[in-house]
C-alpha cells in the first residue's frame, strides 16, 4: 500500500489496485467470473463489466463496502453456501485479503482505465516437511540399497516389526501366476461389474497375513506433531528430522476413530485411501521395503488362492461362519483379526470383518476394457471418487463377501465430517473399511512409487 500525507500531518495507507487488489481477483475470482456466461452473471475482467454486471445488480458500490456483495460474501461463514470464493474452489480468502477489498471499496474502488484482468493460478506455497519427488528418490534409494543386501533372500513368508514402534506384522509370500479375474455369469448373485471374466497374469508379491490393525496404524495416525492440513509437519528441520518424519501423516482426528469397537488386535478403520497409501509410504521409509495397497487383480488373486468358486472355501455360504465375520455373526461390529480360518494361502479375513482398500480407480466396466492376458493390471486413479474396495465387511450379507465382489468409494462416507473442506484423512461414516498391504518382489521406479502413494494428492477431497 502507498502511504500518503494528509493536511493534518497524519498518514494512512492507500490500497494500490495493481499491487494489492488485482492479484486477489485474478487468483481467486476471475476464473469463474469471465466469458459469455460468468457465474452469477458477474464478469470481473474489465472495470465496466465489474461495476455493472451481476444477476442481482452491481456487486461493487464505490465507498460503500457494506453495500458491496463482492466484499460481504467474502466474510460469511465457511459453512455458508453464499461464501465467495467457495470452499470447493479456493475459498475462503485470508483475513488480510478480505480487509484489503474492504478498504479498496471504502476508498472509492479505484480501477485504472484500460486494465483487463485474466485468471491466474495462485502461487504455490510450500509449507511443512518436503513430502515431494526428492523424498521419493531418497526412499527409492533406500529400497534399492536394501534389495541389494537381500538379493539372495528367497520368496518366503516373513514376520517383521514396525521399526519406530516395534509392533509386529506378518507377510505371506504369494506366488506369481495366472487366474480368471471376475465371476462367471452363472455364479449366484453375480454382478454386472464382475465380468466378463478375464485371464490375468501376476508377478510374485507378499501380502499382509491380516488386515492392518490399530496397533500398527494408530501411532502413524496420532502423534504430538503439529501438521498442516495436508499432513506435512510444521516444524520439519532437515538437520534434525529423517525421511520418515518427512512423510505426510494424518492430522489429529476430532473423534475416537474405533467408535468403541476395540483397538488392540482389531482392524484399523475409517481411513481414506490416501491415508492408507501414506501409511504404506511411512512404513517403507522405515524398513527399506516397498509397501503399498494391492491392485484389484492382486487382491482377488490372493483372495481366491487358486480357487474358482464363489468363496475361497467353496460355493456354500453356510460355511461362512468358519471363515468370516459378517452380518449374522459379528455382533454389529468388527472383530479381532485372524480369529477365523484362513484361506488356502494362509490369509485371514479376506472375506468379511472389514472391506479393504485397493490401489485402483473403480470402474464398473473395468473388465470390459481389460484385455485378456494382461500382466499386473492397475487402473491408475485420475479422480478421487470412486476408488475400489474389496472383501465385504462385518455388516454385509453373504453374497457381498464373495471373492469377485467389487465396490467403489463414495463421498457419503464422509457425511458426519463437519469440516469444510472435508478431511483428506478420514471416512467418518465407513466404520467397516480398512486395508492390508502388499510388497511386490519387483522394485518399482520412483514414478511408480509416486503413482501408488500420491494418487489422491492435489484432488478435491
Amino acid at each position: 500500500m502507498v502511504i500518503i500525507c494528509l493536511s493534518m500531518g497524519e498518514a494512512r495507507a492507500v490500497v494500490d489496485f495493481a499491487t494489492h487488489v488485482q492479484p486477489i481477483l485474478e487468483q481467486n475470482c476471475v476464473s469463474c467470473h469471465q466469458g459469455a456466461e460468468p457465474d452469477g452473471g458477474l464478469n470481473l475482467t474489465t472495470k465496466q463489466q465489474a461495476f455493472s454486471s451481476g444477476d442481482n445488480g452491481p456487486v461493487i458500490v464505490a465507498k460503500e463496502p457494506e453495500a458491496s456483495s463482492l466484499y460481504i460474501r467474502t466474510r460469511v461463514s465457511a459453512l455458508a453456501a453464499s461464501l465467495m470464493p467457495p470452499v470447493n474452489a479456493v475459498g475462503p480468502l485470508a483475513k488480510e485479503q478480505v480487509e484489503t477489498l474492504r478498504q479498496w471499496i471504502a476508498e472509492g474502488a479505484n480501477w485504472p482505465e484500460g486494465v483487463t484482468l485474466t485468471a491466474k493460478a495462485k502461487p504455490t506455497v510450500v509449507k511443512g516437511s518436503p513430502d515431494n519427488l526428492e523424498l521419493l528418490e531418497k526412499i527409492h534409494a533406500l529400497i534399492v540399497e536394501r534389495s541389494t543386501a537381500d538379493a539372495k533372500a528367497e520368496m518366503v513368508d516373513y514376520e517383521s516389526r514396525v521399526p519406530q514402534t516395534n509392533v509386529p506384522f506378518a507377510m505371506k509370500a504369494i506366488p506369481g501366476g495366472t487366474f480368471k479375474m471376475g465371476s462367471p455369469a452363472t455364479e449366484p448373485n453375480h454382478g454386472e461389474n464382475e465380468g466378463p471374466q478375464r485371464e490375468v497374469k501376476l508377478e510374485p508379491f507378499w501380502m499382509g497375513k491380516c488386515e492392518v490393525t490399530w496397533d500398527e496404524y494408530e501411532p502413524f495416525m496420532i502423534s504430538v506433531v503439529e501438521r498442516e492440513k495436508n499432513g506435512k509437519r510444521k516444524d520439519f528441520d532437515p538437520t534434525k528430522h529423517t525421511i520418515v518424519d518427512a512423510v505426510s501423516a494424518p492430522t489429529a482426528p476430532y473423534m475416537e476413530m474405533s467408535f468403541g469397537m476395540g483397538q488392540s488386535g482389531y482392524p484399523a478403520i475409517s481411513m481414506t485411501q490416501h491415508a492408507a497409501n501414506k501409511y504404506c509410504q511411512w512404513l517403507s521409509a522405515q524398513t527399506g521395503h516397498f509397501y503399498r495397497l494391492p491392485t484389484e487383480a492382486e487382491w482377488e488373486y490372493a483372495c481366491r488362492a487358486g480357487t474358482t468358486t464363489a468363496y475361497s472355501f467353496g460355493d456354500d455360504p453356510a460355511l461362512l461362519d468358519d471363515y468370516a465375520w459378517y452380518y449374522e455373526n459379528s455382533d454389529a461390529q468388527y472383530q479381532k483379526v485372524g480369529t477365523k480360518k484362513p484361506n488356502p494361502w494362509g490369509l485371514y479375513d479376506m472375506h468379511g470383518n472389514v472391506m479393504e482398500w485397493t490401489a485402483d480407480q473403480y470402474q464398473p466396466d473395468y473388465y470390459q476394457r481389460l484385455t485378456g492376458g494382461a500382466t499386473n493390471p492397475y487402473l491408475k486413479p485420475d479422480k478421487l471418487y470412486p476408488r475400489s474396495v474389496r472383501g465385504g465387511g462385518w455388516d454385509d450379507d453373504p453374497e457381498n463377501l464373495r471373492s469377485a465382489v467389487r465396490r467403489g468409494s463414495d463421498p457419503s462416507w464422509k457425511q458426519q465430517d463437519p469440516q469444510l473442506p472435508k478431511s483428506i484423512w478420514y471416512h467418518t461414516d465407513a466404520m467397516w473399511l480398512g486395508f492390508r498391504m502388499v510388497r511386490p518382489q519387483k522394485i518399482p521406479t520412483v514414478e511408480e512409487m509416486d503413482a501408488y502413494w500420491n494418487s489422491a494428492t492435489g484432488k478435491i477431497k
